[in-house]
């Protein structure tokens, strides 16, 4: 058994924080969190005074693996911009599971990721939780798919505008990914489907039998009430990725029970919709 004490532990969660407090490990599980009332003669005593004990961080938004440490375009697995809508990919399929990032990621007290294709598609493709610390890579796979990722604002536009392909607008944007939640939910009504249907809709079928959320990349208020509209209509579990403006329509988004994974916010203002962030949006 190890014995963790003298650290600050903040719980997270109703019993808030315990000075000079005692985490009892044993074997692969933390069998205690509590006050220092005494150890078992056999612990293996690890000191933490003066330092802060916290469970391990989730990333709630990140590419890890799929954009590789050191690598350019051979390790670039993020987006496949060959087509605006590609909800038959898998991020896991993409992933180095050596890459350096999970380590660094771990030394940072991340211990597990939500990792996704980018945010190029309107509908990129589906996501999966990862565990940073496991007994081989193939292990290190939670949860897979976590959610569909999708995309409004800048980034599909600028892509396939370049392209000269569509979508050039934020029309465009929303038309694209209702057509594919429309087409997809009169797929589900079919008694049969055609193996490349069950195929290139298995993934938008899930969202909107609510097994999965939507993963909806927004960063600007008016692309979040797009995003809104489109779940009031298709009736989706949504998750706002990024949110930067999601503070001015707070009202909006509270009265549908919406979450926001907010940030990330220690970044330079690299395009127009993130005029707004600031670590103040999360209050």
């Amino acid at each position: 058994m190890i014995a963790i004490t003298g650290g600050k532990i903040l719980t997270m969660d109703e019993a808030g924080s315990i000075e000079n407090g005692v985490i009892l490990v044993e074997g692969e599980f933390i069998k205690s969190v509590g006050e220092n009332e005494g150890l078992p003669s056999d612990c293996q005593v690890i000191d933490a005074k003066g330092k802060y004990i916290l469970p391990g961080f989730i990333d709630a938004h990140s590419h890890i693996g799929l954009e590789e440490e050191i690598y350019q375009s051979e390790g670039d697995d993020v987006n496949e911009s060959s087509d605006p809508i590609t909800p038959y990919l898998q991020a896991a399929d993409g992933i180095n599971f050596h890459d350096l990032a999970f380590s660094d990621a771990l030394r940072g007290g991340v211990t597990r990721s939500l990792s996704m294709p980018g945010s190029a598609n309107i509908i990129g493709g589906q996501a999966v939780f990862l565990k940073h610390l496991a007994g081989s890579p193939g292990e290190m796979i939670y949860k897979n798919p976590w959610g569909l990722k999708a995309a409004l604002g800048e980034n599909p536009k600028r892509v396939y505008g370049e392209q000269k392909k569509t979508p050039l607008t934020r029309m465009a944007n929303a038309s694209l990914l209702r057509e594919a939640l429309y087409v997809a939910s009169k797929e589900m009504t079919k008694v049969e489907r055609k193996a490349r249907e069950e195929f290139k809709q298995g993934a938008l079928l899930r969202v909107l039998k609510k097994e999965m959320p939507l993963l909806l990349h927004a960063h600007r208020a008016d692309d979040i009430l797009t995003a809104l509209r489109i779940r009031d209509e298709f009736d989706l579990n949504l998750i706002i990725q990024h949110g930067t403006e999601a503070f001015l329509i707070a009202d909006e988004l509270r009265k549908r029970n919406v979450a926001v994974f907010l940030g990330p916010l220690l970044v330079n203002r690299a395009k127009v919709e993130m005029k707004e962030v600031s670590f103040k949006n999360a209050g």
